[in-house]
């Protein structure tokens, strides 16, 4: 069952919406080397409920943290602990936050200090197989478009794309229908309708496609211990293409201030 979102909701999503992108934007302005995965999530968990929202992740079946911290080749779902940060990590930061009854979602992946060239590349190329979704995401499209759009890419430089881990539908529940892959074939799948909401997410490899889970039931790492990048945007569809409800704005101040 996909549940179609009117303009309100829409509305109220963005205001989900401008509250995790802010979130990672605090988050952004603590990120170097020395800093532990828990400070990070602490920070997080107080400024959103500052802004009268709600960690959407926090306690979700069972989840114990705020954030999902997931270090070099952790792909998803990291938990924070005590790891401290080092130079040449990169650390995938994926937020929630439920506000007026609507959640937001969404993951930008930093660079701790200096990565080498070939981590810089994953993350820019994942980072930019997800705008070349969101293209495809318009009425009228299929979501295979935007699944065929980011995995194409992707495998034209050698990385791979993870098969377990999807983007899915948001609103009044984190996660809904319907299902958006990050592979898959053109023209299949669900028809793309105005009122839809849903995150893309690319989770993308360095080496192998394939995944392993720690004992703790949520680090989801690469098989091979190689390097994954993670990036997430939140998209509706609209009458004439489509409107991404997350922003990187208040992210990409905070890095552009730090590299000056």
């Amino acid at each position: 069952m996909i549940h179609f979102k009117t303009e309100k909701e829409i509305d109220i999503i963005k205001q989900s919406s401008l509250i995790v992108g802010k979130t990672l934007a605090e988050v952004a302005k603590l990120i170097k080397p020395g800093v532990m995965c828990k400070v990070l999530d602490t920070v997080a968990e107080e400024f959103i409920r500052d802004n009268g929202a709600v960690p959407s992740f926090k306690g979700y079946n069972g989840f114990p943290a705020t954030l999902c911290i997931s270090v070099n080749d952790v792909i998803v779902h990291g938990i924070p602990n005590n790891y401290e940060l080092q130079t040449g990590d990169i650390v995938a930061v994926d937020c929630g936050a439920k506000k007026n009854g609507f959640h937001a979602d969404y993951a930008y992946t930093f660079e701790v200090g200096k990565a080498t060239d070939e981590i810089r590349n994953l993350c820019k190329r994942t980072k930019e197989s997800l705008y070349l979704g969101i293209e495809q995401a318009k009425e009228g499209n299929r979501v295979g478009d935007i699944s065929y759009a980011i995995q194409s890419y992707v495998e034209s430089f050698g990385y791979s794309v993870v098969r377990e881990l999807i983007g899915h539908g948001v609103g009044k529940h984190l996660h809904e229908k319907p299902d958006i892959p990050n592979y898959g074939q053109k023209r299949n799948g669900p028809k793309l309708k105005k009122g839809m909401v849903f995150c893309i997410e690319p989770m993308i490899n360095l080496g192998t496609k394939h995944i392993r889970i720690d004992r703790d039931g949520w680090t989801t790492r690469t098989y091979d211990g190689m390097p994954s990048a993670h990036y997430e945007h939140m998209v509706a569809i609209r009458e004439n293409g489509s409107e991404v409800l997350s922003t990187y704005e208040y992210i990409e101040e905070v890095l552009n201030k730090s590299n000056h």
